[in-house]
C-alpha cells in the first residue's frame, strides 16, 4: 500500500497550529516520515501531532475553579465576593464616585443602600447599582 503525503498547510490546519510550527516539527525531526522535496515537506497523511516538552494537561486553574464555585454559591466572604467589590469600588471611584469602599460592600452583601449621615450623590449610587446588575449577569 503506498503511503499518501499532505502538505504543511494541510498538516498545521488540520491539528490548529502555524505553518511555521508545523515546518519547524519537520525540520528537527518531530515528525516521523516527513521529507523534503526541493522547499517542500512531505508529511505522512496519518501523522499525529508531536507533544511539546513542556506541555501540561489543560485544566482549569484552582483559582478559576474556586471563584466559579464561590459566585454559583452566591458564597460572602470569598474571593469571588472581595474580587466584585474592590473592581466595583475602584471602578467607580475612578468615574468620580463618592461612595466608600464599606458602602460598596454593604450594597453587594443587603441589596441596600444603608446610608446614614453623610449626604451621597444619587448618580453615585445609580453607578454602584448598575455595575452591581451587570457583574451579576
Amino acid at each position: 500500500m503506498k503511503m499518501k503525503y499532505i502538505s504543511v498547510r494541510d498538516f498545521a490546519d488540520q491539528h490548529g497550529i502555524s505553518e511555521r510550527t508545523a515546518r519547524n516539527y519537520c525540520a528537527v525531526d518531530k515528525i516521523d516520515g516527513a521529507f523534503l522535496t526541493g522547499k517542500t515537506w512531505n508529511i505522512p497523511e496519518n501523522t499525529i501531532l508531536p507533544r511539546r516538552k513542556n506541555s501540561v494537561a489543560v485544566t482549569a486553574m484552582p483559582l478559576l475553579t474556586v471563584l466559579r464555585e464561590e459566585k454559583a454559591m452566591h458564597f460572602k466572604g470569598g474571593i469571588y465576593h472581595r474580587t466584585q467589590i474592590d473592581l466595583t469600588y475602584n471602578s467607580n471611584h475612578i468615574e468620580g464616585s463618592r461612595l466608600t469602599q464599606e458602602q460598596t460592600r454593604f450594597i453587594f452583601e443587603t441589596n441596600t443602600i444603608g446610608i446614614s449621615d453623610a449626604g451621597v450623590n444619587v448618580d453615585d449610587i445609580i453607578d454602584r447599582a448598575d455595575a452591581k446588575y451587570f457583574s451579576q449577569e
